[in-house]
């Protein structure tokens, strides 16, 4: 199995040069896209945030997100990104022109923008937490854990936070809570990026180890697909056994009741 695979089995951070050790088995050269007519400002529109920090006196801002919450099977990565020298992005992006909400990209594009921040100057890292994990310590802790850890991986340590939905608890750095983050600020794209090809390798390796659940398709989302062969074949062990419906196995022995 690949070694994105191995990431599943134990919950912990992944440092730029670990990411970017993994990126390289892969092999993976994506091209990254020509800057779009109007990118110097869309990505300028999205930096106000950042701004605003940087006129309070903070230098080193972060940006965090996360990817797999909602899934019945596979792990959560939280993504941190510091992007170096942003506030001439708009004008050099260097690969960065097409950065935005990673949901809003294609698969195509989320590879050669990341394939563009691992190997670039910014400060990159990843936190999985697997499904084991979460079912033991529910899916909200896990979700602050991943993130608050992803953000500490980063070196230096950021001095301010820019976070994707949610206010981390237990934080030194001050954190701002953006809704909808990732379409708002740059920062927090990136670290949507990372989160999500991060995430996606993992279950596209995944479904080598476990054939018959279709992962490279869905990535362990609850697709009527999926659910159909959970229901044929009953759960494996990266499913999280404590998401409704998985957890009716528990109780009845049967899916669907």
């Amino acid at each position: 199995m690949s070694g994105w695979g191995n990431l599943e089995s134990v919950s912990a951070t992944y440092n730029k040069g670990a990411l970017k050790a993994l990126w390289r088995a892969d092999g993976a050269t994506p091209m990254p896209r020509e800057p779009e007519e109007g990118a110097e400002t869309r990505l300028q529109a999205l930096l106000s945030a950042e701004r605003e920090a940087r006129a309070q006196g903070f230098a080193r801002i972060c940006g965090v997100d996360e990817a797999g919450r909602g899934p019945l099977a596979g792990p959560l990565v939280a993504g941190a990104v510091r992007l170096v020298d942003w506030e001439n992005l708009p004008r050099n992006p260097a690969g960065l022109a097409a950065l935005n909400d990673s949901k809003q990209l294609t698969e195509s594009q989320r590879e050669a923008l990341f394939d563009t921040l691992i190997k670039g100057p910014h400060a990159v890292a990843a936190c999985v937490v697997s499904a084991g994990d979460i079912d033991r310590g529910g899916i909200q802790p896990a979700n602050y854990g991943a993130m608050a850890r992803a953000a500490m991986t980063l070196k230096p340590l950021p001095d301010f936070l820019l976070v994707d939905g949610y206010q981390l608890p237990g934080m030194a750095q001050p954190c701002l809570k953006m809704v909808k983050g990732d379409r708002r600020s740059l920062s927090i794209a990136a670290a949507s990026i990372v989160a999500k090809v991060v995430r996606d390798r993992i279950m596209v390796a995944l479904d080598k180890k476990y054939p018959a659940y279709g992962f490279v398709n869905h990535k362990g989302y609850a697709t009527r697909a999926h659910l159909d062969a959970i229901a044929k074949h009953g759960p494996c062990p990266i499913h999280r056994l404590s998401f409704a419906p998985l957890a009716k196995i528990a109780e009845t022995g049967m899916l669907f009741t």
